[in-house]
């Protein structure tokens, strides 16, 4: 049996998505900063005859974020799906006029620092099996600057960057890299936005593999 580590679970994407790959028989391994959150929400997929544990980890802490990925592999099995979607902190918000240099600390540590932590440290697991899938979940901002919201602008262009170059440097190994972007957020009454759809357009993307990025909508609103 192979893990999926999903590294920012929560109560609704992270759960939604942790059913959908529970359901293909993958063990889950739920990353978060609160270990009752995370145990919490291992207990009730086990309820559901799902294979899961939680594992507290900052993704702003290396070495706790390695630490709870080498715990998760111990004791689920080997990484085969990496999930990187920890929620930005509403300090990383600020107006561009607004954010200074220090503003910015946080956000690259979150999304730039934090995913390259996570996929150097399973990256060696993905290749002794020889496939595996890298996903990066980002909202509009990824894609279209904000200056609403300029920490997260710029450290989601950081990330995007990453996957593109690790999508294609990791091709040819057989190992999948994909970002899929949700423009208007997850839930709010739209279908295709809502947690289950999108866990199911997540298992797509592992299981169907091609471009790095897609959209969740029209993708033309981003040409």
């Amino acid at each position: 049996m192979t893990t999926i580590a999903i590294i920012g679970a929560g109560p609704g994407l992270g759960r939604a998505t942790a059913r959908r790959f529970g359901r293909e028989g993958f063990s889950v391994a739920l990353v978060s900063r609160t270990q009752d959150n995370v145990d919490r929400l291992a207990d009730e997929l086990s309820e559901e005859g799902i294979t899961a544990r939680g594992y507290a980890a900052n993704v702003r802490g290396p070495q706790a974020l390695r630490a709870a990925l080498d715990s998760a592999a111990a004791d689920l099995g080997p990484i085969e799906v990496l999930q990187y979607s920890p929620v930005p902190a509403k300090e990383f918000m600020k107006p561009v006029l607004d954010t200074t240099a220090e503003d910015l600390v946080g956000p690259l540590e979150q999304s730039v620092y934090g995913p390259v932590t996570a996929v150097q440290h399973v990256l060696p697991g993905l290749r002794e099996l020889g496939r595996g899938t890298v996903l990066f979940i980002n909202g509009s901002s990824a894609v279209t600057p904000n200056g609403n919201v300029t920490g997260t602008s710029i450290a989601f262009a950081g990330e995007s960057a990453y996957g593109q170059m690790l999508h294609d440097a990791l091709a040819p190994e057989g190992i999948h890299v994909a970002q899929l972007i949700i423009p208007r957020g997850i839930g709010g009454g739209e279908p295709d936005h809502e947690p289950d759809a999108l866990a199911e357009r997540i298992f797509s993307l592992h299981r169907d593999r091609g471009a790095f990025r897609s959209f969740v909508g029209d993708a033309s609103a981003f040409a």
